[in-house]
């Protein structure tokens, strides 16, 4: 998959060229690509922004710097364009699958006060924030959308691992442990190590309920549980009540 990025600071992206991000790069099975914004700047002082009509506090990001950023991109009209704008749909884990069946997104990067609304009607596709909060800029929401698109990406992330994690089923993931066994006196559940691949199934599947239960009670209402699963919460109510 291809991502380019429309951004005023380029430079914010180093942590995507580390870890699991990096060695896809490495491998080819991503392509990111930064275009500073402000290359496009005809203002000798590679000014992109300017007042807003109408007044108000806070500058706003030319429409034409914007527009000739994009147009540098080559076939970005078989791309899908990406706002990242806290005004837009929060991105969940059914839109992060959605988005990695593209082959090529591009991801334009808000700064200021936000960016000619004239040049977002021409070629945005869709509006996306990362949560019901407002940040500095879009950058920090650009590289949460490529990591967790990239997840679902073949040949990044083992199969099992991705079907596995937190909202892949709609519940959140049961605990981990690893070595040592025993830590600070706490010891690793029995059934962990009793190499019984059902039983070891079942727990993992009534701790994902329990944990989606007592931390995201919300997520449980949205899902169809089978008999078998409420008859599991409804235990877990009793215990736990």
């Amino acid at each position: 998959m291809k991502f380019d990025v429309l951004t005023l600071f380029p430079e914010m992206f180093e942590p995507i060229k580390q870890s699991i991000l990096g060695k896809a790069q490495e491998k080819e099975l991503i392509n990111i690509n930064l275009i500073n914004i402000r290359d496009f700047s005809k203002d000798k002082h590679k000014k992109v922004d300017d007042t807003p009509y109408g007044g108000g506090a806070g500058m706003v990001i030319r429409p034409d710097v914007v527009l000739d950023s994009f147009n540098s991109i080559k076939d970005n009209k078989n791309a899908k364009v990406i706002y990242m704008s806290p005004q837009g749909k929060v991105l969940d884990q059914e839109k992060v699958e959605d988005l990695s069946k593209e082959k090529h997104l591009i991801l334009l990067c808000g700064h200021y006060e936000g960016i000619d609304q004239r040049v977002l009607d021409k070629i945005v596709d869709e509006e996306i924030s990362i949560g019901n909060y407002v940040l500095t800029g879009g950058e920090i929401p650009a590289m949460v959308l490529i990591d967790s698109v990239s997840r679902y990406i073949d040949g990044i992330i083992n199969k099992e691992s991705v079907e596995e994690e937190s909202f892949s089923n709609g519940l959140l993931e049961y605990p981990q442990y690893t070595r040592p066994e025993v830590f600070e006196g706490k010891e690793v559940p029995d059934i962990l190590i009793s190499g019984h691949h059902k039983k070891i199934e079942d727990w993992r599947k009534y701790q994902s309920i329990k944990n989606t239960f007592l931390k995201r009670p919300d997520l449980l209402e949205k899902l169809k549980l089978s008999k078998e699963d409420n008859e599991i919460l409804n235990k877990i109510k009793n215990e736990v009540l």
